[in-house]
């Protein structure tokens, strides 16, 4: 697994994150934004303040966002503010009251047109962007992991939360899952369920977690027909249904066991942290998409370990084992990236889709990095990447430095 090319030792924090969000991509949404604009002042009157947003204010306005993720400050306004995360070296770059008026008119597709009758319109052509860059940019192992990526809701943070803070915070109107390599963390694929709505997607037709399940499963593993990946799936995710749906499409053949929970005198649901979060997901069950030659090469008809359960002693094979690693691995990368989202927080859902997206294609591009000849020129950490980017994005930086 790894980049499909190879970035000149000089490439910077902004070339790599630029395989995911290219110019063209930003002069999109500034035609977007500057056509949202102009249409919304028709209609409620014009704004004497706006004038129409530049590709280098567009850029300067993604940096102020991301740098939401690094400092995590409540609100993104508080770079200019005079508190603690104020920021007077960003803050010179646009005027707050300028970067409040790129927010207020920000669009990706500023208007629906006849077919988009789905509520992610105003995003999908980005999100569909992004899928399409992350498939040409890496090239990920074969084994994979699907699960939903812990969006700030790390069960530490919901028990020191204020009846307040839970009340805004279910507002989320969508889940997010993700097919994720499991020897990089590279996220391979995003797929966004949204939880409200009629319809075969809609909430009313997925009352029932199974169907849900099958539905992320089914669109995460669209495209993993034939490559001989072996995909994990957490017991969430896991049903009989699911299998034998699998089964139907020819994706998976093979035994399917269920070894059941984890040693009950492992760490429990409630201890929080990463232990519970290993024994939760380790109710383990697995999938095989398109076994081939490597299905025997990986020892996964083999037995492994016993569990043992109240009914009895449950063989459990390598495969499981193998699981339970790549869950460990998930854990360390939910750990060491998801506190690496952008901290904004809007009201409208296509946004915060927006925002979590352009999240992970910043942590794919700081993996590219790492295992690029980049990395051994600098070195930089999540955070030191983070900032570098900021500053490239706002212009402070000469992103791409010449040899």
């Amino acid at each position: 697994s790894g980049p499909t090319r190879k970035m000149p030792p000089s490439a910077s924090a902004m070339d790599f994150f630029q395989l995911f969000v290219p110019d063209n991509m930003l002069k999109n949404m500034v035609v977007q934004t500057n056509l949202y604009a102009r249409k919304f002042q028709e209609r409620f009157g014009s704004d004497g303040a706006w004038a129409d947003v530049t590709l280098a204010e567009m850029k300067a306005f993604l940096g102020y966002m991301v740098s939401t993720s690094i400092s995590h400050c409540e609100s993104v306004l508080s770079i200019w503010s005079g508190g603690f995360y104020s920021n007077r070296g960003l803050a010179g770059v646009m005027s707050q009251a300028r970067f409040e008026k790129i927010l207020k008119y920000f669009h990706v597709v500023a208007f629906r047109s006849s077919q988009a009758a789905h509520g992610l319109y105003k995003v999908q052509p980005f999100l569909d962007a992004l899928q399409s860059s992350f498939d040409t940019a890496f090239r990920p192992s074969q084994t994979q992991v699907l699960h939903e990526p812990l969006i700030d809701e790390d069960p530490v943070f919901i028990a020191t939360c204020t009846e307040r803070e839970l009340r805004k915070r279910k507002k989320r109107k969508f889940s997010l899952w993700v097919r994720q390599c499991s020897s990089t963390g590279f996220i391979i694929q995003i797929y966004v369920h949204l939880k409200e709505g009629v319809g075969p997607d809609g909430l009313d037709a997925l009352k029932n977690k199974p169907q849900l399940h099958g539905a992320v499963a089914r669109n995460l593993c669209r495209n993993a027909a034939g490559k001989n990946y072996i995909v994990f799936t957490g017991p969430s995710i896991t049903s009989l249904a699911l299998f034998e749906e699998f089964e139907k499409q020819g994706l998976s053949r093979g035994e399917r066991r269920e070894p059941g929970s984890a040693p009950e005198s492992g760490a429990g649901r409630g201890s929080g942290g990463v232990a519970s979060a290993q024994t939760m997901r380790g109710g383990l069950l697995w999938e095989q998409i398109t076994p081939g030659p490597s299905w025997d090469l990986l020892g996964t008809r083999a037995e492994g370990v016993i569990i043992k359960r109240r009914s009895g002693e449950v063989p459990c094979p390598l495969a499981v084992e193998a699981f339970a690693a790549h869950l460990s691995y998930i854990c360390r990368y939910d750990d060491k990236y998801s506190k690496y989202f952008i901290s904004h927080k809007p009201n409208k859902t296509w946004q915060q889709v927006f925002w979590f997206a352009v999240s992970i294609a910043v942590n794919n591009a700081y993996i590219l990095y790492k295992l690029s000849d980049a990395y051994h020129v600098q070195r930089y950490s999540r955070a030191q990447f983070g900032e570098r980017l900021v500053r490239e994005l706002l212009g402070l930086e000469d992103a791409s430095p010449t040899p």
